[in-house]
């Protein structure tokens, strides 16, 4: 079972323009992913997929893999599948997102392994998500957050409070949606060749698309994954992180 790592990787944030090419203590966003992704030692191949010739040079310059792609693709996922088309003997392609510098090994292992085994063979789309403890983050509608059944299947992703806690005696958990996903290569070119949804619109948020679709996501409980880079906030968080490591 072939298992690969794609890094989609925009240059034109919405947010903050440029932030995987922003600096994290002498090295870029981008290539801490790349390394922290390499280093796990899970996967047969890692690759940058990019519409940035500036991140390109960056990744190759440093002894990485990187390959070109289209710049009007909707999503990280859109992107990758592009680079999947050719790529005919990967059964597994897992996306890590360009602007989690903190990736480790154990939540990479713990994700790949829904897909083994007699219910793992049923098992086609699968991400991760950590527990949010702080109500700011909570509240904050960059912690993309995700309600999930009894089983682990997503229910819906979203950037506000959910479950609403409209009844504040009930201990209720939130989850933060990790930008880390795993296909089957035949369920992400579906994706792809899928329309954009109207929840997915509204959010902006990709894995509602599969949901709007009838495409069960498997979700997996991991610990602290880190700061993931989307605001300049953030890279002063994980500068600190690093520091205190």
């Amino acid at each position: 079972m072939k298992r690969i790592a794609l890094i989609p990787a925009r240059y034109a944030a919405t947010r903050f323009p440029g932030k995987l090419m922003a600096v994290l203590a002498d090295k870029t966003v981008i290539w801490r992913t790349y390394e922290s992704v390499r280093d796990t030692g899970v996967f047969d191949e890692v690759m940058v997929v990019t519409d940035s010739d500036i991140i390109y040079e960056e990744i190759v310059r440093n002894g990485g893999k990187a390959v070109m792609s289209r710049r009007e693709h909707e999503s990280g996922s859109d992107r990758i599948a592009e680079a999947v088309e050719t790529m005919e003997d990967v059964e597994i392609v897992v996306n890590v997102q360009g602007d989690t510098p903190f990736t480790r090994k154990a939540p990479l292992e713990k994700l790949l392994k829904v897909f083994e085994g007699e219910e793992g063979r049923k098992v086609r789309v699968a991400s991760l998500m950590q527990v949010l403890r702080k109500q700011e983050e909570i509240d904050d509608p960059n912690f993309v957050k995700v309600a999930v059944d009894k089983h682990f299947n997503a229910l819906f992703f979203s950037r506000s409070v959910i479950p609403y806690p409209r009844d504040t005696s009930v201990n209720t958990t939130y989850y933060e949606h990790i930008g880390i996903y795993a296909f089957r290569r035949e369920a992400l070119l579906e994706f792809t060749r899928t329309p954009m949804s109207p929840l997915e619109a509204a959010e902006k948020i990709e894995c509602l698309r599969y949901l709007e679709n009838g495409i069960p996501m498997k979700m997996v409980v991991t610990d602290y994954m880190g700061v993931e880079i989307d605001t300049p906030e953030d890279l002063e968080r994980a500068s600190k992180l690093l520091k205190n490591q």
